[in-house]
């Protein structure tokens, strides 16, 4: 069914090209480019392809123009701060010894069936009843019952310490979708798939978030998002990604706080739909009380983004809050530098990045609180093979992964089709990897490459070529 699983060291060290490219995107976070910006793609966009908060159009009038929020600074391992000005870092103990990272490449699926189930019209059909269970569900008194929900510390909890999981249950995690039905199904045609199986007990789904924009099916991944928890809400959890939660509904119409938001600009367009506006209030309400982490027994961190940062560290060991609303904010949106050792919070924007130091000084301070933490899953990154596990993070592993067939627009490298990554769940070591190698001319026939077309058209024009 699959190629053996393959161990592999916490990711491959960038060579060449890749080198350069992980070097120029040192200089900290930089926003994202929506649709209607003019900024130049710059290497440093590419191995972090970064979202970037919505901001007002400029003043001076220039049309299509984002106005870019400065940048603090970078530190990096040559450009460190004085000692005085980061807190510092935990003893590390650089004899620990981690599992190499378990890969498995997917190639021999039923193909055919995936794409058949990845048939929007089909999901849309079922719109009503689909939307009307959801919202059965989340009208419980006692609340939906969803994976994990059992764990929280109270209703309003949202960074939740697991304690009843049993570690020989199959649990498959998901990152970042962004409307792409033909990586969600490909995932959940693997999760059933026997020969993958180590147990007969049915899997668990953890998502990690951004279900939608960035063009795709963005609806129809909700659908199917919302199926299968109304089919069994016990096996499903979902954490919120930073377009997740930035989606807002203000009584008349859906906004948004990110760019891209084209699924809030989908919404506004079928205000007049009873179903499709009903079911974008449901992902305002699923999302609102969705978790931002979860802690689990054996020291693994699930999140979308990162872990609060170094000048949060105080008031959270002096308030215990883990609900805090900055400490909220940076398990969503902070971002993984691949090689620096530490980096200031950048508090002008909400694209901090974090370094291995940081995560070490973290991991010092959870532990010290009671949730151990020794390494971390994550999506939030759009890596260019869908899935890193960065070599400086040697001492505190952090593997991230996304579920993206095709190469979004603001990704400015690499190939136009590319394999999902989903992961697998293993106690004491990073989660097993498996690489879905969708067949591209599929990919091609679900998600067109407009960039490409756009080209061919140009040069079938011009009268020289």
């Amino acid at each position: 069914m699959s190629q053996p699983s393959r161990p592999e060291a916490p990711g491959p060290d960038p060579s060449g090209e890749e080198k350069e490219k992980a070097e120029l995107c040192s200089s900290g976070p930089d926003t994202a480019t929506g649709d209607n910006a003019t900024t130049e793609p710059s290497p440093s966009s590419d191995p972090l392809a970064l979202d970037a908060p919505a901001l007002s159009p400029p003043d001076s009038g220039a049309e299509g123009k984002l106005e870019v929020e400065p940048d603090l600074p970078s530190t990096t391992e040559e450009h460190l701060p004085e000692a005085d000005s980061v807190p510092p870092t935990a003893p590390q103990d650089d004899t620990a010894e981690h599992p190499p990272l378990e890969i498995v490449d997917v190639a021999d699926l039923n193909w055919q069936s995936v794409a058949d189930a990845a048939d929007p019209a089909l999901i849309r059909s079922n719109i009503r009843a689909t939307v009307e269970r959801m919202e059965a569900l989340l009208d419980q008194a006692d609340g939906p019952g969803m994976l994990f929900d059992k764990d929280r510390a109270d209703p309003e909890d949202k960074v939740i310490q697991i304690s009843g999981f049993d570690p020989e249950e199959p649990l498959w995690i998901i990152g970042d979708l962004h409307g792409d039905l033909l990586a969600l199904e490909a995932a959940l045609a693997v999760i059933r798939e026997p020969h993958l199986q180590h147990d007969t007990r049915l899997p668990s789904i953890l998502f990690l978030g951004d279900l939608f924009d960035d063009e795709g099916f963005g609806l129809e991944v909700l659908l199917r998002v919302f199926e299968l928890i109304v089919e069994a809400p016990d096996r499903v959890c979902l954490i919120a990604g930073n377009h997740d939660e930035a989606i807002a509904y203000d009584g008349v119409r859906f906004t948004s706080s990110v760019n891209p938001s084209d699924f809030a600009d989908f919404l506004n367009a079928n205000l007049t739909h009873e179903w499709i506006e009903r079911a974008g209030k449901l992902v305002v309400r699923l999302f609102a009380r969705s978790p931002r982490a979860l802690f689990f027994p054996d020291g693994l961190l699930a999140v979308h983004g990162g872990f609060p940062l170094a000048d949060l560290h105080p008031k959270l060991v002096e308030t215990g809050d883990w609900n805090d609303k900055m400490c909220l904010s940076d398990f969503v949106w902070t971002r993984a530098h691949p090689k620096a050792r530490r980096k200031l919070p950048n508090r002008f924007s909400r694209g901090s990045q974090f370094g291995y130091e940081d995560f070490a000084a973290f991991c010092a301070v959870s532990a010290s609180m009671g949730r151990p933490v020794t390494r971390m899953v994550r999506g939030h990154d759009h890596v260019e093979e869908r899935y890193e596990a960065y070599p400086a993070y040697r001492i505190h592993p952090v593997l991230t992964i996304v579920a993206l067939s095709r190469r979004l627009r603001r990704e400015s490298f690499g190939p136009y089709e590319r394999a999902p990554a989903i992961a697998q769940y293993v106690e004491g070591a990073l989660p097993r990897v498996h690489r879905l190698h969708i067949p591209a001319e599929m990919i091609r026939g679900f998600y067109p490459d407009t960039a490409l077309e756009s080209s061919d058209t140009e040069m079938s024009q011009d009268p020289h070529i």
